[in-house]
């Protein structure tokens, strides 16, 4: 049998790359990190069949037995219009192994706006005991809200598991409704598997419909040219007044312009963003100065556990591969995810 010439070109341990190695003695797996586009291609031989990478070469002529690139996010949309894009090799990504982190952090943003955690810290920093202490501290409960998941893939999932957990009322969107059970990568023990948890699940085109019942909307869609500008000002005017959008998607799913103006005049409650366009947030937005938003600045799948994760679903794509079995996570391209 022949051997797989697979390359690593991020900065993974020995123990990460032996748990590689270990799939099959057919693999032989280096590694050289590459911290750009330029970089990847000046690694690239005719040998490297498997390319595991974040960013993707500027050419692909280096490497014509060039077969499979598995990449180190769960987006694809920074490569459209590439060389890689253009080709025919298989690409997949690592969505689902964010699920833990991306999902502690939507549950943290809803609680610190149903706790007026930002007031407490306001008042913290100034030493001030507050009056008024109902008027500025009641908040709605988690238990029997509504939570409306806009993007029912891995991560959706699991926050739908978890929102219902809290006996929270759980609505979801996704492309086809008909199609419950989830064929991605899932961490053991997380997700919906058969999408049984939603009360509803709604087509993009009834997506009103779902933001017009909901406390809590949560963008966890791929960023693709059908989302962009996905939430605008007639869905922001479809939300009840006292409703509030989470974003941990991409930025230009939504309309920032609207956004603020909802913000602003109270179309919405309040907003909890970890993605924007552009990034980084520039430091004239009026998003920074209104206190009825939190800005992260893109973090929420951070976690110091990403690399085994990684490695993990790498692992598992390699047996696939080398037995023929349908690889986990493959870019769709006419979707763009």
């Amino acid at each position: 049998m022949e051997a797989v010439h697979v390359l690593c070109t991020l900065r993974f341990t020995e123990e990460q790359l032996d748990k590689l190695r270990a799939v099959s003695s057919r693999l032989e797996v280096s590694q050289k990190t590459c911290n750009s586009a330029e970089e990847l291609t000046a690694a690239l031989n005719r040998d490297v069949e498997v390319l595991y990478a974040y960013h993707t070469p500027t050419n692909l002529e280096a490497a014509p037995g060039l077969r499979w690139v598995q990449l180190h996010s769960a987006g694809a949309d920074h490569l459209l219009d590439t060389p890689l894009w253009r080709s025919t090799v298989v690409i997949t990504t690592i969505s689902g192994i964010h699920v833990i982190t991306i999902c502690e952090y939507v549950l943290g943003s809803m609680l610190a706006f149903t706790r007026r955690f930002s007031r407490m810290f306001y008042f913290q920093q100034r030493a001030e005991w507050p009056s008024h202490r109902w008027k500025n501290f009641v908040g709605r409960e988690l238990r029997g809200s509504t939570i409306s998941i806009v993007g029912y893939g891995s991560i959706g999932r699991e926050l739908a598991r978890l929102s219902r957990c809290l006996g929270m009322r759980v609505l979801a969107v996704k492309n086809d409704p008909r199609n419950r059970v989830d064929a991605g990568y899932t961490l053991p023990g997380t997700g919906d598997p058969d999408g049984s948890i939603p009360e509803a699940i709604y087509t993009p085109q009834e997506l009103h419909r779902a933001l017009e019942q909901s406390d809590y909307v949560v963008l966890s869609v791929p960023f693709t040219p059908a989302t962009r500008g996905l939430i605008g000002q007639k869905e922001l005017r479809a939300m009840p007044d006292h409703a509030y959008l989470i974003n941990v998607s991409r930025g230009g799913v939504i309309d920032q312009e609207a956004l603020v103006r909802a913000l602003q005049e109270g179309w919405i409650s309040g907003a909890g963003l970890d993605v924007f366009e552009p990034e980084p947030l520039p430091a004239d937005s009026p998003l920074w100065k209104l206190d009825n938003v939190i800005i992260s600045p893109h973090v929420s799948g951070f976690t110091p556990r990403y690399d085994d994760y990684a490695t993990n679903l790498f692992a598992e794509n390699l047996r696939r591969y080398l037995k023929g079995k349908p690889l986990l996570n493959v870019v769709d391209r006419r979707r763009g995810y």
